[in-house]
């Protein structure tokens, strides 16, 4: 790009010039902060170069969206916004509350990437568009998830309008980390905090933007940690934050000890202390978490009796009798089991030993060997943290409800696993992994839905982007009968002999052909030799993972042995009676797999977030090591690769790298063009046509929208603000000198001026204004005198004055006293000489307040007025109750849409319904009553019987209507004696005035109502009549009288 120009402009132009190329080597040494502004986006080596060099300046936040304006006040906001964070493993200060109001209410594009930039915008787009956001934070464990969801909350708990209740909510929200985190969080060997389940919460907003509420939901919590831990790892933070910080009582009532190597299911990875965590000091934060969220101190007690009893189970000890039989050896551990769930002790010794088997009509327990002894153990302590984990989610949302029914918006925060390639990936490996496979495929399509959205209202012409859609991976795991889950769902439910290796055979029958999967089997001769004889091999969006299937059909199962659950339902533990119903046991259908529920838990996710506007941040973890400085290329090229980072840039860069409206372009870039500068008169598009050929833009770096201008490449955008930092610079030079020797100027004159002002004139002034005063009050009196004396004659000289006078104060007193509504009929006395200028101001001012009443009078209550015009017409004077319907507003209808069978919408879908009512419809040959809808459309009123028409009258054919002048709700509608119509309908409503009015105004026929007294003749057939009968009484009641007619009896209404 060049910058156009020549004569004295050149000079200027070089400066720009010059100063473009020092901004660009600035960019080369610290990068770009958007990754869509990369020349070389399609190069993964540009992509972790720009990374490294923000990296090494401590710049850990890069962005990577695409530009798109929207109307709210002609801000700038962004689409399908994605941030990638690195994590520095080190303190930075970019957290602090001033750092908070920096980024509060600006936007992207005034400052530098940061996570409180995205919090910020999601916060402010909810609040002008009252939509929903979510914020999906993904990526491997230690990159920073977990302490990215913290930062954002905290943000919004600083930033947001407060009150002293809603701070309850806000430190709800804030303290529901730290206990999610205890239960939920553990050691792993890549991560001292790794999150163990995935968790979305939803952060509701009230309308003034103050959080109000919120809402969990957990995936998949890790139960298999609670029993196993690797070597270098440890079980969940919780176990050892009790025996850590738990006071000496509240241990000796749970019958446990300080030291974690009593226990079997702390030591199997060898590592209860670590050195980066405080296990005293996090007890202390979630005692008062528990506090602060409104636990019950009977719930809290039943909380840590539930995680004391899981590491007593692990203590239990089996040996085997003589008959190769599992018994308990020491009994210490099952009475405390017994006492903290409040069990029978011999049930639960029973229950860990044998299993109950159903044969027939009978129940037989069978004695259980040591290793299904083992394993049904372990099966009891994965079911009761699991389910209750699951309970301590369900309290926190319950503490966190907001009880208020009004809309609410929200900002949803997804902290999910990332995508997980291990040495041994097993069942956890390749849900996770499933999981990471949708996600992927969610951001691709909204990335893509955004763009396509962009082009098609800008009027440009949408390229096709070729991209890899992995939803042919997404359909190999989860398609209904076909996939993976599927197959694996079927093989834990046959009967028979169900094997992991039998699953891996009946996967190779059955998608062995897949282009995506791959076994040893199936495997060719060089592949064949990294595949195990139990493995079978996925060819994810982010590359190949191998899983062993040793392991799938148990975890999928997930199965807890009948007499336990039996055990545990009858628990006196409230949490354990919560989540184990006896409801279970009635319950003979086999429960869904581990795998079925996630799937139908993730595709729930999916469509919770489609229905949100999106933001996401990747993070990255830069070395394996957790050192601060430490950048691994080949660790974060393969994270970047799984993350579809170069994917998802390929997707933004495909069209265009830059685009903002004309009007705000023009405004940032006008001092660019002589011609532009300082205002452009005409359109903003036009203007941005002429800066854009005064700078020199090429064809084919630019597109111009029908209210956007569109930058293809980075560097005409980098180019163009280097021109426009320099020249600010000049003009703010300018600008500065000319003002200040304008404001030295100004004040100089206005202080000479002032001095020769009161210097010349003041004491002159003040005599000539008393000598003037005293004259002016000579003459004044005089004429006031001479008025008051001649005002009973006609308007002369001598009088005018103090007439002039009269009207004045008159009309000074008036404007006080103006009537204020049409009802006031208040007037001030006038003068005698003013009485007819009274009277016509009264009739103006009376005109101008039945105008503004008429004004202010809406559309739905001129309507309601019409009606009521027409219904006076009609009823005035002649039906009794008439008058105590005058105050009571006609409704638009009396049954909604939801209240009419969709089968006879169906069959009237070419009519606007205008109206319906419940009624009463009497046979004319034997008067018996039936409840019937009546339908009025703009053609034709319908006469309903749940899913049928009875009968249709089209207005055009309508004779009349007829009714009684007494209180009751009948009315006759009168058709033409032909063979389409039965007769003429009796009807009984309740909203008697109302129906006939609307029904004579749709069918244009008012004057065809007539109002009888006595008695009313109807057609009932061809040449045949009927007649009903109105008369008083006591009660109200419709009968058919003895001599055949219908007789309705109303009582007196008092007028």
């Amino acid at each position: 790009m060049a910058i156009a120009g020549g004569g004295k402009e050149e000079v200027g132009d070089n400066h720009s010039q010059l100063n473009m190329e020092g901004a660009l080597i600035a960019r080369d040494r610290v990068g770009v902060q958007d990754f869509v502004l990369l020349d070389s986006h399609t190069s993964e080596a540009a992509f972790l170069d720009n990374l490294r060099k923000r990296y090494r300046e401590n710049l850990i936040y890069v962005n990577l969206h695409a530009f798109i304006t929207s109307s709210f006040m002609a801000m700038l906001t962004y689409i399908g916004t994605l941030l990638v964070s690195v994590n520095p493993y080190k303190e930075l200060d970019f957290y602090s509350v001033k750092q908070m109001e920096i980024y509060q209410g600006v936007n992207f594009f005034e400052l530098p990437p940061h996570i409180y930039a995205i919090a910020d915008n999601a916060y402010r787009v909810m609040c002008a568009e009252y939509n929903n956001h979510f914020i999906l934070i993904s990526g491997e464990s230690g990159a920073g998830k977990t302490e990215a969801s913290k930062k954002i909350l905290q943000y919004f708990a600083v930033t947001c309008p407060t009150t002293e209740q809603l701070q309850i909510v806000r430190d709800r929200l804030l303290l529901s980390n730290p206990v999610l985190e205890a239960f939920g969080n553990a050691k792993t060997l890549r991560n001292d905090n790794s999150s163990r389940f995935g968790k979305y919460m939803d952060i509701q907003f009230d309308f003034k933007g103050a959080p109000v509420g919120g809402h969990i939901l957990s995936y998949l919590i890790e139960k298999s940690r609670v029993v196993h831990q690797n070597n270098g790892e440890r079980n969940f933070h919780i176990f050892y934050q009790l025996l850590e910080g738990g006071e000496d009582d509240l241990l000796r009532w749970l019958g446990l000890e300080r030291n974690p190597q009593k226990y079997m299911y702390l030591i199997q990875g060898r590592c209860a202390k670590v050195s980066s965590i405080n296990d005293k000091s996090d007890w202390k934060t979630v005692r008062k978490a528990f506090s602060v969220i409104d636990f019950a101190e009977t719930d809290i007690e039943h909380l840590f009796g539930v995680i004391a009893s899981v590491l007593h189970l692990g203590n239990i000890q089996y040996e085997e009798d003589s008959n190769g039989h599992a018994i308990i050896t020491n009994g210490s551990q099952i009475k405390w089991i017994s006492k903290l769930l409040g069990v029978h002790l011999s049930i639960l010794q029973e229950a860990l030993t044998h299993r109950k088997i159903e044969a027939r009509s009978e129940e037989v327990l069978s004695p259980l060997n040591i290793d299904l002894a083992f394993c049904a153990r372990d099966a009891a302590a994965k079911a009761i943290y699991g389910r209750t984990f699951t309970w301590l989610v369900n309290k926190i949302n319950g503490s966190l409800a907001n009880k208020d029914l009004t809309r609410k918006t929200v900002i949803g925060l997804l902290d999910i696993y990332g995508f997980e390639v291990f040495d041994t990936n097993s069942f956890e490996q390749f849900c996770i992994n499933y999981c990471n496979e949708k996600l992927q495929q969610l951001l691709i399509e909204m990335t893509l839905k955004a763009e396509q959205e962009e082009y098609e209202m800008e009027g440009i012409e949408w390229e096709p982007i070729p991209y890899f859609n992995n939803k042919i991976i997404c359909d190999l795991v989860e398609e209904k009968h076909k996939g993976i889950i599927s197959i694996l769902d079927e093989e834990c439910l046959r009967p028979g002999e169900a094997t992991d290796l039998s699953f891996l055979e009946k996967l190779e029958e059955k998608v062995g052909d897949h282009a995506h999967f791959l076994t040893r089997k199936l495997a060719d001769q060089k592949t064949r030799k990294s595949i195990d004889w139990v493995d079978f091999r996925l060819l994810h969006y982010a590359g190949e993972v191998t899983y062993c299937v040793v392991g799938f059909l148990e975890k999928n199962n997930d199965l807890l042995y009948r007499n336990l659950k039996e055990v545990l339902c009858k628990s006196k533990n409230g949490i354990i009676k919560e989540c184990f119903l006896p409801s279970e046991l009635d319950n003979r259908r086999r429960p869904e797999t581990v795998a079925t529920q996630f799937k139908n838990s993730l595709a729930s996710l999916i469509e919770i977030l489609m229905s949100k506007e999106p933001s996401y941040i990747r993070c990255i973890k830069p070395n394996e090591g957790k050192e601060p400085g430490k950048f691994d290329d080949v660790l974060i090229r393969h994270q970047v690769k799984y993350l579809g980072l170069m994917e998802h840039l390929r997707v933004r860069r495909a069209g265009f790298a830059y685009r903002r409206k004309y009007e705000l372009f023009l405004q940032r870039y006008k001092s660019l063009c002589p011609a532009t500068w300082p205002h452009w008169p005409g359109p903003a598009a036009d203007g941005v046509e002429r800066l854009i050929k005064h700078i020199g833009y090429k064809p084919e770096e630019y597109k111009l929208g029908r209210t956007k201008i569109f930058i293809r490449f980075p560097r005409t955008l980098f180019a163009t603000e280097d021109a426009f930092e320099y020249s600010k610079h000049l003009l703010v030079t300018r600008i500065q000198a000319r003002y200040k020797g304008c404001l030295g100027k100004r004040e100089y004159k206005k202080q000479k001026e002032a001095a020769i002002k009161l210097e010349a004139c003041w004491r002159g002034a003040l005599a000539r204004k008393e000598a003037k005063r005293r004259v002016w009050a000579v003459e004044t009196i005089k004429r006031f005198i001479k008025g008051f004396i001649n005002r009973k004659n006609p308007l002369c000289p001598e009088n005018d004055e103090f007439i002039s006078f009269v009207q004045y104060t008159y009309l000074t007193k008036l404007r006080d006293h103006v009537p204020k509504n049409v009802l006031d009929k208040n007037w001030l006395k006038p003068p005698a000489i003013l009485e007819e200028t009274s009277e016509m101001l009264k009739k103006i001012c009376m005109r101008n307040l039945v105008r503004q009443y008429c004004q202010g009078i809406t559309a739905e209550k001129k309507a309601q007025l019409q009606q009521k015009v027409v219904a006076s017409a009609i009823f005035r004077g002649k039906k009794d109750g008439y008058l105590q319907s005058i105050s009571q507003p006609f409704a638009d209808t009396r049954l909604s849409e939801k209240d009419i069978n969709p089968k006879v919408l169906q069959l009237i879908r070419g009519e606007k319904i205008k109206y319906v009512t419940p009624v009463v419809k009497y046979d004319r040959n034997g008067f018996k009553a039936r409840e019937r809808q009546l339908l009025l459309t703009q053609a034709a009123a319908y006469v309903v019987e749940m899913a049928k028409i009875k009968q249709k009258i089209d207005y055009a054919t309508l004779k009349g209507i007829s009714t009684s002048n007494l209180s009751d709700g009948l009315l006759v509608v009168h058709v033409p004696e032909d063979n389409k119509q039965k007769g003429d309908v009796i009807l009984q409503c309740e909203h008697i005035f109302e129906t006939v009015t609307k029904l004579s105004m749709l069918a244009n026929k008012q004057n065809a109502v007539q109002v009888v007294q006595g008695s009313l003749q109807f057609h009932i057939s061809s040449g045949k009549e009927g007649m009903i009968a109105f008369t008083t009484g006591q009660e109200p009641q419709i009968y058919k009288a003895k001599n055949g007619r219908l007789t309705v009896v109303s009582t007196r209404t008092k007028s």
